[in-house]
């Protein structure tokens, strides 16, 4: 059994001793440049077409991490990057939903308590006490119920707030009011008073977070952003802060990664900016959830996180 590895910023050695820890069986090579000898299996993030070039007997490929909007980016613009016949497999939570309910309930709490605004009253040196926003109607939007979207309006349900999900097909998750499919989307966002973006970038869900879906909003609504930056439509979100249509954005993925120096998301006082860390790919974890289900397909068993190649998740 010959595996592919292939992530650039990352300590490789330390991939390679857990994979040769839980796989022991497997021989497994750092992908380099001109290397097209047999390989079973790749396990990668953010790979080069050339890598997946002149590879027929592929059987999978493993993508570190829940998106794999980079992959099939370069397959839709270049197709048959991906072998015909390689199932394309997404890590499953692998420790990223803990995280991810960290980063989401800070944000909810934060803009319920109003910590943000108190945040700007010392940077001015002024004392007042601001109302709380009432409990009851601080109604909360998770838009995209996959496995981490899932997990945090589950767990948006114990801050006793009002919890909204909006998934592709109906979804039954105790406390949340489950909207489905784009008939009901408006529903969804109508009078939130946080959105919570989770979905998966696809060509249907870019510029999902535009004018349109802001003004729909609560006024004053905020916005927290921990799937991809192609969602947001940046002068749209700049135009709606501006306005007071929403207080704040909590942002974790821009377009394009590092965040350019001169992006005005830096400087915009309604703007907090982290460099993609709401779940990080823990490493063992990952390492022993691949192991598990390539020697799933090597017993010839069906294994899950496959992607549908039209819905792009």
């Amino acid at each position: 059994m010959k595996i592919i590895f292939y992530e650039q910023h990352t300590d490789t050695d330390a991939w390679l001793r857990d994979f040769a820890r839980e796989l022991p069986e497997a021989d497994v090579r750092v992908w380099q440049p001109g290397d097209t000898a047999h390989a079973d299996y790749a396990v990668v993030w953010r790979a080069p077409r050339e890598l997946f070039a002149d590879r027929p007997d592929l059987k999978a490929v493993f993508n570190l991490g829940a998106g794999v909007d980079a992959i099939l980016d370069v397959e839709r613009k270049e197709p048959g990057t991906l072998p015909p016949n390689a199932m394309l497999v997404r890590l499953e939570d692998t420790g990223m939903a803990q995280q991810m309910v960290e980063y989401a309930t800070y944000a909810v709490l934060r803009f319920m308590r109003r910590f943000d605004e108190y945040d700007e009253q010392q940077r001015e040196g002024r004392w007042q006490k601001l109302p709380q926003h009432a409990r009851k109607t601080f109604t909360v939007g998770v838009l995209g119920l996959g496995v981490l979207g899932a997990e945090v309006a589950r767990s948006l349900v114990g801050l006793g707030v009002p919890v909204r999900g909006y998934s592709r097909t109906p979804k039954d998750i105790a406390g949340v009011a489950v909207y489905a499919g784009p008939e009901q989307f408006d529903a969804f966002l109508d009078g939130a008073k946080v959105l919570i973006n989770l979905l998966p970038h696809t060509p249907d869900t870019e510029g999902i977070l535009n004018a349109r879906a802001f003004g729909r909003l609560a006024r004053g609504a905020y916005l927290v952003n921990v799937a991809r930056g192609p969602h947001v439509v940046d002068a749209d979100l700049l135009a709606a802060l501006d306005s007071g249509q929403l207080s704040h954005a909590m942002l974790d993925v821009f377009h394009a990664e590092p965040l350019p120096a001169d992006h005005p998301f830096w400087r915009h006082s309604r703007v907090s900016v982290t460099p993609h860390i709401s779940a990080e790919t823990l490493r063992e974890e990952s390492v022993v959830q691949i192991a598990a289900k390539i020697r799933a397909l090597a017993r010839g068993e069906a294994i899950s996180g496959v992607v549908d190649f039209k819905r792009g998740y």
